[in-house]
């Protein structure tokens, strides 16, 4: 830089031209070398591409004895490219330094029940480790003992710490609260909810877009006619009309400085892998950045309902007891008798147990598809459907009314009776995430239609349809089924999927866009899927369109400025008034506008 500007001050102060043309020379030899070898590879394979065309930029103006000039315009190209590589690599990098988040180190329970700390990737399964208040979780475990609230926004995006107890899921890199607490190891230092979001994004920054095909292509295309045309404009003027070769031949060396589609190609990488990265610190992890642009296009989503637009677990939500029994005796009684059962619909009345009394069961009897019977205090009860119902008892017409109006509103009905009549009923329902709602009416505002195909019968599938705002409910269906929905609706235009079991895995694959459930989706459903929810907050999907939108705008945007400022100047070059000068400076200009507006996408 010091030499190329030492040499235009020399040329202004009229000193010796051999002194111009030495500090010209070394300074195009201090920084050009790399671009020159680059530039005669590629000639070499008959490809015109950015090295090769500066390179006979260069030498040309060196030819024509324009000493400065060739050096700043080779230094200014250096300096270009460097901003260019830095440029993506920062982006690159706001993925890459995840993995600073995880300690190298954690404090693991030895054989004698001693704590040592010990290096994270030595670190085995089932191993159990503490954490201590506001340290940083160093593998995934689930909690065996005590309480905390854990900051898990590097993983699922949440801005809001979240309580944990024993049972609940951890995940390496995220940060510990108040609470100090244990966990169990489920997944080995490699193999960490985090390494997989950095192993995935890596290879979908890997993966070319279609939109920065079209201008891998159309670079291809655009170099070679670009010199075409510089080498029409340097050699047919002066042979056909008698003009100046050295005038003519400069301005097409011009020319060839201001065609370089510098700014057209780094425009596309640098937004696509910024649009990756938003994405990933939003909990959104996109496999690729075909993905990342088809979103704007979404037509119709498909969703499952368990687990991906209820909380997957069953709750307690009516108990009716009848005039046969006091109603703590009667909530007592279907307590004690859930107790003993491993059946969800069970456990879910069981665990509605708060300040009930429990009795002792005697003669325990499970009745596989109809429910559970037992002895309490001499007495024989029995919990379960009506079909185990009518088997003991004659169930009245006011009974029969009830259980249909509770299963016409999507949920499931167990009835308590003991040998003579029906003491009471329980309804219990899977209870749809208040995210869903707010997630369907986002979606319903950007245009998408949503599907919902649940595995459940049509009753159930109609009352959660109708409770979040779903367009369209199937209920009945097996995982064929969900893939011949998908299949009708990706004809009718880009279609998404959302499930997080084994049995939407075909579905996920077949759609446009698959999204899986991250954190209680299983692995075949996030590995087949293309895009994974870690937090499993269906407003991320909103969040995804809105993102996939701004990326394409922003690709736009980008591929109209790096041509427009070119056809600025070329035209500028064609009446005369362009120079070298302004033609590095428009390169530069064009490829820092269009690196800084993809970057955009990195502001939170």
């Amino acid at each position: 830089g010091v030499a190329a500007i030492a040499a235009e001050a020399m040329h202004w102060a009229g000193m010796p031209e051999w002194l111009e043309a030495a500090l010209a020379l070394a300074a195009v030899a201090a920084c050009g070398l790399s671009t020159y070898k680059k530039g005669w590879i590629a000639l070499r394979n008959g490809n015109l591409n950015i090295n090769a065309l500066m390179s006979i930029a260069v030498t040309g103006a060196l030819a024509l004895g324009q000493w400065p000039e060739a050096a700043m315009v080779m230094v200014l190209f250096t300096i270009a490219e460097l901003i260019e590589a830095k440029s993506l690599d920062r982006a690159r990098n706001a993925i890459g330094s995840l993995m600073k988040l995880t300690p190298e180190t954690a404090t693991v329970q030895q054989p004698d029940g001693s704590w040592k700390e010990t290096e994270a990737r030595s670190v085995s399964l089932n191993s159990v480790v503490r954490v201590k208040p506001g340290e940083r979780i160093a593998l995934d475990g689930t909690v065996v003992r005590g309480r905390t609230a854990i900051n898990q926004a590097p993983i699922t995006g949440e801005s809001l710490p979240v309580d944990k107890g024993e049972g609940d899921p951890v995940f390496a890199g995220t940060v510990n609260g108040s609470g100090g607490f244990e966990y169990r190891v489920t997944a080995a230092a490699g193999n960490t909810t985090l390494a997989r979001i950095i192993h995935a994004v890596e290879e979908a920054q890997g993966a070319k877009a279609p939109t920065q095909r079209f201008v891998d292509r159309f670079a291809q295309i655009y170099t070679p006619v670009v010199f075409a045309i510089a080498v029409a404009v340097a050699v047919l003027p002066p042979l056909i009309a008698g003009e100046s070769w050295q005038e003519w031949i400069y301005k097409a060396l011009v020319m060839l400085v201001i065609a370089c589609p510098c700014a057209l190609v780094i425009s596309t990488p640098v937004t696509i892998v910024s649009g990756l990265t938003a994405a990933a610190r939003r909990g959104i992890l996109i496999k690729g950045g075909v993905y990342l642009e088809e979103g704007r296009k979404l037509k119709w989503l498909a969703l499952d309902k368990t687990g991906t637009l209820t909380h997957g677990k069953p709750v307690q939500t009516d108990a009716i007891i009848y005039t046969g029994v006091a109603e703590d005796e009667g909530r007592s009684l279907a307590v004690s008798l859930a107790g003993y059962s491993d059946h969800p619909v069970s456990q879910a009345v069981s665990a509605a147990s708060d300040g009930i009394q429990r009795y002792e069961v005697e003669n325990f009897e499970a009745l596989p598809g109809r429910g559970v019977r037992g002895v309490i205090n001499g007495q024989t009860y029995s919990l379960g459907n009506l079909r185990l119902a009518e088997e003991t008892v004659r169930c009245p017409e006011a009974v029969r009314a009830a259980l249909t109006g509770l299963e016409t509103g999507g949920k499931t009905v167990i009835m308590l009776c003991d040998t003579h009549q029906v003491l009471g009923l329980f309804a219990v329902a899977d209870t749809v995430k208040e995210s869903s709602r707010e997630a369907i009416s986002q979606l319903h505002s950007l245009g998408v239609k949503t599907l919902m195909l649940t595995g459940d019968n049509a009753h159930t599938a109609q009352a959660i349809a109708g409770q979040v705002g779903i367009d369209e409910a199937r209920g009945d269906q097996l995982p064929e089924d969900k893939l011949r929905a998908v299949e009708t609706f990706t004809a009718q235009g880009t279609t998404g999927m959302v499930g997080d079991g084994i049995n939407d895995a075909p579905a996920l694959a077949r759609a446009d866009i698959g999204f899986a459930m991250g954190a209680m989706g299983t692995d075949t459903a996030i590995e087949t899927a293309d895009v994974a929810l870690m937090d499993d907050d269906l407003r991320k999907i909103p969040a995804f369109v809105r993102l996939s939108r701004q990326t394409y705008n922003i690709l736009v945007q980008n591929i109209v400025m790096a041509i427009g400022i070119k056809a600025v100047f070329l035209a500028l070059t064609i009446a005369g008034m362009g120079t070298m000068w302004m033609a590095v400076f428009a390169d530069v200009g064009a490829s820092l506008l269009v690196v800084a507006n993809g970057l955009r996408l990195l502001r939170k």
